[in-house]
């Protein structure tokens, strides 16, 4: 039985991946915005397994409370051994380069919110000297394109945050997993066109269980992801630019 904390609870993929944790008997917090969702999700996480399941209310724009809301959290579970972020939206991309204000908002709630908790999380983890830290990023921060690039330096971001995390933390004891989805079915992707790339949450939920369990650096979901990345990285400017990605 572990201690795991899950923010952004109420998303499709932190939903699948609940599941698991709770078939495996683990105590839980759960943090979102949308409190009558959580308690859908929490007593269905209660029929599946979980010892206990507990929620709360969490605005990831409220940077000032995250501290409040972590220690709550940490003391009703007795403790933490996992934590996985999956809070987040997928902004317009054409209306946030009309708009500073969207464009910030944008970079707030998808990267500074993440930082700011991982932040506080750090040090709780250091001090015990043992735990997982687990956080959704993107394939969308593996290189600026024109299509995503305001979400896509958000995840960047998060990115960079995390690999200097796990560098710190590894002296003392702490797995840093950066979670990479590529294309995934959810409500945020839902007026998107799907294709043969897509995955469904339950298949990255299952990706992102067994990286925690075997505690890898980064994990690309579905793994195909790492060899499509490896490409547009690869890719030289001359040719980059003439794409319409």
């Amino acid at each position: 039985m572990k201690k795991v904390l899950i923010i952004g609870a109420t998303s499709a993929i932190a939903e699948a991946t609940a599941r698991l944790f709770a078939k495996r008997g683990d105590r839980l917090f759960l943090l979102a915005r949308n409190e009558e969702k959580l308690a859908v999700i929490a007593q269905d996480l209660k029929i599946r397994g979980a010892e206990s399941v507990l929620a709360g209310k969490f605005d990831a724009l409220s940077i000032d409370r995250h501290n409040v809301i972590l220690d709550q959290a940490i003391e009703q579970l007795e403790g933490i051994d996992l934590v996985l972020i999956a809070h987040g939206t997928l902004p317009d991309q054409k209306v946030c380069e009309a708009s500073i204000e969207k464009t910030i908002t944008a970079l707030n709630i998808n990267a500074l919110s993440v930082i700011s908790l991982l932040s506080h999380l750090a040090n709780t983890f250091a001090k015990q000297g043992s735990g997982s830290i687990a956080v959704i990023s993107s394939v969308a921060g593996e290189r600026g394109r024109q299509s995503n690039y305001i979400y896509g330096a958000a995840k960047g971001a998060v990115s960079i945050f995390l690999q200097g995390l796990r560098h710190r933390l590894h002296k003392s004891g702490v797995h840093v997993l950066t979670i990479k989805p590529g294309f995934v079915d959810t409500p945020m992707t839902a007026e998107l066109p799907k294709g043969p790339l897509w995955a469904q949450p339950d298949q990255v939920a299952r990706s992102i269980f067994n990286a925690i369990e075997k505690k890898k650096s980064v994990v690309y979901t579905p793994g195909f992801w790492a060899f499509i990345m490896l490409i547009v990285r690869l890719v030289p400017n001359w040719i980059f630019h003439k794409t319409k990605l």
